[in-house]
């Protein structure tokens, strides 16, 4: 029993601990966000898109699923960025009825603005760690998700 409180502390500690780092992401995300007279969400759509983005376009499909937010939101608000110049909304070139939508050369010389920021950023958030634990640790962090997945549709449907 002494094991499975333990696990059980180790547990709670750890989801308290995303907890805390999503709140303080979520501050660092406004930051840059009011840095180009964006919303938090716009911001995040404006990354996603970069980081989505082969060459081809990304849909709002696409945005929405790497952000867990509804797709109706995603073409409200690059509908707005679109108008704000930062984003390029085009047909798929595979079906008509689907957009893809690009950062402009606009966007991405105002997120370059940003780079030495950024750097200064990251190397506070990865103090103390170097590169091969920071790997280590996003590996973990997958495979958490993972399971942090499985577990929500399991709980959903009642078999936990």
């Amino acid at each position: 029993m002494a094991e499975e409180q333990k696990t059980d502390r180790s547990i709670r500690d750890f989801v308290w601990n995303i907890v805390e780092v999503h709140s303080q992401l979520e501050e660092i995300h406004k930051s840059w966000a009011q840095l180009l007279g964006l919303t938090e969400p716009q911001w995040l759509i404006l990354m996603a898109i970069d980081e989505l983005d082969e060459g081809r376009g990304v849909s709002g499909i696409g945005v929405a699923g790497k952000l867990r937010i509804h797709p109706p939101f995603v073409t409200n608000q690059t509908k707005q960025l679109e108008a704000m110049q930062l984003l390029a909304r085009k047909p798929s070139p595979d079906d008509a009825r689907f957009v893809q939508m690009s950062l402009t050369d606009k966007a991405r010389a105002e997120i370059s603005k940003l780079s030495r920021l950024r750097e200064a950023l990251n190397a506070t958030l990865m103090e103390g760690l170097d590169e091969a634990s920071f790997e280590y640790l996003n590996k973990r962090l997958t495979s958490i998700a993972k399971n942090c997945r499985l577990a929500s549709q399991k709980l959903t449907i009642g078999v936990l």
